[in-house]
């Protein structure tokens, strides 16, 4: 199911671009260990292009077609060892909506900054079962740009940048005022 972006237009795709680019310039863009070597190497690019003219559905859905993918997961066990697993048929998906979203609240930090806009609005982009009652209080909050893209650029993940205890996605997302 795909993510609401309520701001993604053309000056907010351009700001991502940007930011993934100075990730990519720093070495700090992130490669999830779950991607294989030739996934990492097809990933950057694969980003760029769906944050050019798609989505993170698109994103998944070339991570998918390029098999990108490790055939396994590691999992630690108990006392430090680690089994081999498959891997979740979702881990497309988990990765390119964690890292869409991110790059799209990196960009709106960004232009808000540029704009002079004091605070943005965070706002439920995808549609949970069971939301959490810290994701659902904090909807309609207002949250400071310069805060909250410096914890994005410093790999937090975007719930903990938006004040919620690590845990499964809550679907959050932010949009301009």
């Amino acid at each position: 199911m795909a993510l609401e972006f309520r701001n993604l237009d053309e000056r907010t795709r351009q700001l991502m671009l940007r930011e993934v680019e100075k990730d990519i310039e720093a070495g700090s863009l992130f490669l999830s260990p779950r991607l294989s070597e030739q996934g990492q190497d097809d990933y950057p690019n694969l980003l760029k292009g769906s944050i050019r003219k798609g989505s993170e559905v698109t994103l998944a859905a070339s991570l998918r077609e390029w098999n990108c993918f490790n055939t396994h997961d590691e999992r630690p066990k108990p006392g430090g060892a680690v089994t081999l697993v498959k891997m979740p048929s979702t881990a497309a998906d988990v990765l390119a909506e964690d890292e869409f979203n991110r790059y799209y609240i990196r960009a709106l930090c960004v232009r808000a900054i540029e704009d002079g806009i004091e605070n943005l609005i965070i706002c439920r982009a995808k549609t949970v079962n069971s939301p959490r009652a810290g994701s659902q209080a904090k909807r309609g909050a207002s949250i400071a740009p310069q805060p909250l893209l410096d914890a994005l650029r410093a790999r937090t993940t975007v719930d903990v940048a938006l004040g919620l205890s690590a845990g499964p996605s809550s679907g959050l997302t932010v949009q301009l005022p």
